[in-house]
């Protein structure tokens, strides 16, 4: 595969039998500034997913889960270390490769939905293809597909602020599929919801895992969610650890 492909690493991940090492972080190190001082976050960090898994990181709050699936998934950069995912290294891609990739390759999950109040549901969902340049009738298409396979075909031309918070987070769920990526980074998706609708988005995350064959990497205070990941990794002191 070519590096910085938008188009084969789907195919270069269906052709390979899982398990398979598909994302590896190695050595990251990442701080913050505070008061003109380096705060550490994230040490030495070590992580090795297969190609198929759903993992849960678990740990306190401010502990740095967060910046995890951040520099996971290319929203920041570590200060040291490197991120590859299938054989793309992460490190190594210009601001605007990573962009690109993280845009096609990379589908976020956040605790709060960040919808855009004005835009539809399906405006919404169709947002990052209409950011890829992708045709308009591809791009509504493939979104009301996937609101449809959320539940919410009946909910398309509804802006977030007519929507509960189960169903906004549905969107976001849709949004972070449409561009068909390979991996899914969820932080604190049900964090915001209450027990009844949290347990219905596990389900649709775990379905939507399945169904898309993706690798996805949940950072949860949940412990049902977490109980129904493949592995159940802790951060703490800014390392990985089994929980």
């Amino acid at each position: 595969m070519n590096r910085g492909s938008s188009s084969s690493l789907r195919v270069f991940v269906a052709a390979l039998e899982f398990p398979v090492v598909f994302l590896q972080a190695r050595a990251i190190y990442k701080s913050y500034s505070v008061g003109g001082s380096p705060l550490p976050v994230l040490r030495d960090l070590e992580l090795t997913v297969e190609g198929g898994e759903m993992i849960a990181v678990v740990g306190a709050s401010g502990v740095g889960k967060s910046t995890l699936l951040h520099v996971l998934g290319g929203l920041d950069r570590a200060d040291s270390g490197s991120v590859a995912i299938g054989d793309v290294n992460l490190t190594e891609l210009s601001d605007a490769g990573l962009v690109a990739f993280r845009n096609r390759q990379i589908g976020f999950v956040f605790q709060f939905h960040h919808l855009l109040p004005e835009f539809s549901a399906l405006e919404n969902a169709e947002m990052p293809m209409r950011i890829a340049r992708a045709p308009l009738a591809e791009a509504r298409s493939r979104a009301e597909e996937l609101l449809r396979r959320v539940g919410l075909g009946d909910r398309l031309v509804h802006r977030p602020g007519m929507l509960s918070g189960g169903e906004q987070q549905r969107v976001a769920v849709a949004r972070a599929l449409v561009m068909r990526p390979a991996v899914l980074l969820a932080d604190e998706p049900t964090g915001d919801l209450d027990e009844q609708t949290a347990e219905s988005l596990h389900g649709l995350l775990r379905d939507m895992h399945r169904s898309y064959q993706l690798t996805s990497i949940m950072a949860t205070h949940n412990s049902r969610l977490a109980a129904a990941c493949d592995r159940v990794l802790r951060l703490q002191e800014g390392r990985l650890i089994p929980a």
